[in-house]
This record gives C-alpha cells, structure tokens and sequence, in this order.
C-alpha cells in the first residue's frame, strides 16, 4: 500500500484552479446566460407557477438534447425516482436493486413506494453497478416465476433495478439491460448527475423504459431544485406529466381529478432558468472535460493516487471529478487540509446499508463499493474554474 505526499497532492488541485480565490467550491452553479431575460420575463408577466410556456420550452430542449421521445419536468430528482418507479409497477413490499454507493434519493424513493431497497455492490472501472456481480448474484438467491423474479431467501418480488450513473460516468447499460430482461426486471436509469454523458456514442436515459435527471444547484445545468423523467414510450411519457400534475382532466374551469396524482410539477419560472442554462450546457461539457484533463495530467507522477476516467464505451460530463488513495487512512487527512485551505473536497455518499433506517435492506457482498467510500475523494469541478 503506497502513501501519498498530501502536500504534492494539495499542489497538483490548486495547480488546475484559479489563484486568485479564497475558496473554491465543489461544484457551483454559473449565470452567464440568458437566465436573467428569462426569470425577468416570468416576473414582468406573472406566470411564475405551475404553468407557463417555458415549462414546455424546457421539456422541448431535453427531448432535443438527449434524443429521448417525451420529457417531463418535475420539482426535483426525487420526486422522479418516485413517479419512475410507482408507473414501472413498484408495489408494497416488492424488492429494488439499486447500488449501495450512491445518493440516499433512490432508496428513499423506493420507500415512498412501501417497497424495499435491496443493495449491490460496484465495479471500479465505472463506480456504478457492477453487472456481472449482480449476475452471478441473482443466478444464486432468485427464482422466475410466470409472474416475475422472486427473492428466494425472502419471498418477496424483486421488480425493478435501478443503475445510477455515478459522478455522471455512464454504466455498462447494453449488460444491465440484457440481465433485466433475463430476470423479469424493470429498469430505470438514474441519470440525475449524467446530463451531458453518452453511452457508446448515445445520451445516457435511453435504455429505462424510464430515466430521471435533477437539476439541483450543484448539477451540471440548474433549475434552483428541479428534475426530470424522460422516456421513449410516449403513452407513458403522456400518463407521467397526468399524474405529475395532480391527474387533473383537461378544461377550461372544471377541477375533475381521475387518479390520485402528485402535485410534483415543475415552476415556470423554474423552468424559465433551465432554458437558460441548457442553451450553455455544451460549453458547459467542454469546459469540464477540459478540467478533467488538468487534473489527470497534475496527478500523473504522484504515487499512491489515481484520477478516475472514463470508462472506454463512455463520454463523460465529469459532473463531480474524483481521485483515489491506495492508503485509505490518507482520506481524512487530506479531506481535512484541502478544506481548510479553502478548496471544497468530500468524501462519497455514506453507504446505503450503514444508514440506520436501512440496516435491514437486504443486501450482497459490498467489498468494492466499501473499498471505493474509503478511498474515494470529489475534489471542485465547476464549470467555470476554466476560463
């Protein structure tokens, strides 16, 4: 196990920032667009709510730009995952596969369906879920039956699994998706951090029946909190904005509801800022490939650390760049001087199944996904910090 030089590593990041900031973010937010014109348009003439012509605008460029058939903006990426999942037929006490390394919006969006988060481990070629892995491990504790994948040790379905492209490199989708449909699995792409990213030459979101995006204020485009589902099925695409919008029938006054439907509409004047930043998010793009290739040139003769790329079949947005110790007692100490000399770095999520209310999730070997908490750190990587 090689040690690092943390002082050599302190460099090689201010090396590829600017120098004239006293701090240094993770990954903030960048106004140079048309985003005032637009929220000032929302303002000036009021429609700042639920509808308005720059929710459909907004919708309009994310078909464009990832090549799905249908987008929906809703208010945020977790409201997404939920509405994915309850309209794949997620149900009370079935069981979904989603990766333990990941944000705590996936399994929390299982729950909210009654279902039970069932954890999987990661490969280190892509930090996401491993597929082969998930294979071998389904081969050994599930059973198909006519009417789906059964956990064999619980009894429980297993109904859906939920890939996540982490730190926005895409996974092994072609895999995942044969393994789902060998197993009876419905398969939603959480691309919440992968807007920007393609998959062998295609844009991440086009292999789940559905996918999610979210356009927090830490994402690569912002909407100030905001998510999307794309899909390719347009009937369904049409019944996630119905039940996104309170399932409220078309009319010109009457309120007529036909299902129970979730207020999780996207504001205009939300939307109104999306527009804005998805007209830059190519030079967005460019711009944090661009940083990306300064850090792994700064890392390349320090011994003990490696910079994450891309894996070979992917184009990466690089939304959050991140680099590796060999010496996981490093991490802390090197998580502790970088924030106090003003550069913000993080370690990845806590794992899933160390959160107290899923202790008792079931879950496989996660040899790798713990090996990747303990060593992984994100270091800054707006946009911006390249002129």
């Amino acid at each position: 196990m090689s040690t690092v030089n943390i002082s050599a590593v302190l460099d090689a990041i201010k090396s590829c920032l600017p120098q004239d900031e006293n701090y240094i973010g993770l990954h903030e937010p960048f106004f140079g667009g048309n985003e005032w014109s637009y929220v000032k348009e929302c303002l000036d003439t009021g429609w700042v709510s639920s509808v308005g012509k720059f929710v459909d605008k907004f919708e309009n460029a994310l078909t464009e730009f990832t090549g799905a058939k249908r987008a929906v903006a809703v208010v945020n990426g977790t409201a997404a995952l939920h509405i994915a999942l309850s309209l794949v037929g997620v149900e009370q006490n079935d069981e979904v596969l989603v990766p333990d390394l990941t944000f705590v919006a996936i399994a929390n969006a299982v729950m909210y369906c009654g279902a039970v988060p069932h954890f999987i481990d990661s490969e280190k070629n892509t930090l996401g879920i491993d597929p082969g892995k998930l294979e071998m491990y389904l081969r050994e504790i599930s059973q198909i039956r006519l009417d789906g994948c059964y956990n064999k040790k619980t009894g429980r379905r297993i109904k859906a699994v939920v890939p996540m492209h982490t730190f926005g490199h895409p996974v092994d989708l072609d895999t995942l998706e044969e393994i789902s449909s060998r197993y009876k699995l419905e398969m939603i792409e959480d691309a919440a951090e992968a807007l920007g990213s393609y998959y062998k030459g295609k844009h991440v979101g086009n292999w789940g029946k559905l996918s999610t995006l979210s356009f927090n204020g830490n994402k690569t485009i912002t909407t100030g909190g905001g998510g999307a589902i794309i899909t390719n099925d347009e009937a369904l695409g049409r019944l996630v904005k119905h039940i996104t919008t309170t399932a409220k029938a078309p009319h010109k006054w009457s309120y007529f509801h036909d299902m129970v439907g979730y207020n999780y509409r996207l504001p205009n004047i939300n939307a109104a800022l999306g527009c804005a930043q998805l007209e830059q998010l190519p030079q967005f793009v460019e711009k944090k490939r661009t940083l990306s290739k300064k850090y792994q040139k700064a890392f390349t003769d320090i011994s003990g650390i490696s910079f994450f790329l891309e894996p070979d079949f992917a184009k990466s947005n690089y939304w959050l760049n991140a680099i590796s110790l060999e010496n996981s007692r490093q991490r802390d100490d090197l998580l502790e001087i970088t924030n106090s000399k003003g550069i913000m770095t993080r370690p990845t999520w806590t794992l899933m199944h160390r959160l107290p209310m899923f202790q008792s999730c079931p879950r496989m070997d996660l040899s790798v996904a713990k090996d990747i908490e303990a060593k992984v750190i994100n270091i800054p990587s707006s946009p911006f910090l390249i002129p």
